[in-house]
């Protein structure tokens, strides 16, 4: 697998941020500029892909093609989570709010798992999932995978992180509402890449097999990150710099990691979608 210069600056840029986030734990720190600091630094992995992103999607044939809106909407999704990881390092540093979770931020948060979905249900038209929903077993899959992920998340969200409820009368309205809400975004992205990757796994090929392998695991990871945030703040253990934030960092990384894969020379662009 070879790497271009944006993918290699991000990578370096993940290994300080665990180094980073090593230290602080080892050190202790539960609060403080340090803390902040992590999280806004790692806030700046989605900020850059999905830059990179939008700015680069033309050279796919833009809105014209099936892969060309893939990068563009998925870009559109790290742009608006880097957005809204800045907002809320703003609250961190400057309003001392150490879990600003409702906020601002949520503005541009939400919106990032429309995009995660939208990009990835293009994506998989790229990457051979129709071949493999022509046979049996790709259509049992295809019905039977989203199930077991809605079961999972119900089990997760409600019997896990909220004691059997939806709805506890110590939380705000909004801030249960987005409980549910993320993770089971989160799920429907998580659900679509589970289909993608278990359909075209065998019709993965060529140069940017593992750039789209690499973008699947982002949206697994971050189904994971959210859940840990909505679990750890109805606990109101949640603090900056925690393992969820990690959790977070790996995400943004993965997903950053395998779009920019895409920003490599011009190449042929894939034919105009139907």
């Amino acid at each position: 697998m070879s790497l271009n210069a944006y993918q290699k600056i991000c990578a370096v840029f993940f290994a300080i941020l665990f180094i980073y986030w090593i230290v602080l734990r080892s050190l202790g720190f539960e609060e403080g500029i340090y803390n902040n600091l992590y999280v806004f630094l790692y806030g700046l992995i989605p900020l850059f892909g999905g830059i990179a992103a939008i700015k680069g999607y033309r050279e796919w044939g833009g809105l014209s093609t099936i892969l060309g809106k893939a990068i563009l909407f998925l870009g559109f999704g790290l742009f608006c989570w880097g957005v809204g990881e800045s907002i809320w390092t703003y609250y961190n540093i400057f309003l001392n709010v150490e879990i600003p979770y409702p906020s601002l931020a949520d503005l541009f948060f939400a919106p990032s798992v429309f995009f995660y979905t939208l990009g990835t249900i293009y994506l998989s038209r790229t990457t051979g999932a129709g071949l493999g929903f022509k046979k049996k077993f790709g259509k049992i899959f295809a019905v039977t995978a989203p199930i077991l992920v809605t079961v999972f998340t119900y089990w997760l969200i409600v019997v896990v992180g909220h004691g059997g409820e939806f709805f506890r009368d110590k939380t705000s309205l909004i801030k249960s509402i987005l409980d549910v809400v993320y993770p089971l975004g989160d799920a429907v992205s998580l659900s679509v890449a589970v289909i993608v990757s278990g359909l075209s796994f065998k019709y993965l090929g060529g140069r940017y097999k593992w750039d789209i392998l690499f973008i699947l695991f982002g949206l697994a990871a971050m189904f994971a990150a959210d859940s840990i945030l909505s679990y750890t703040s109805n606990l109101e253990t949640a603090y900056s710099g925690d393992f969820g934030d990690l959790v977070f960092t790996l995400a943004v990384f993965l997903l950053t990691f395998g779009l920019l894969g895409f920003n490599k020379l011009k190449e042929a662009a894939p034919a105009p979608a139907d």
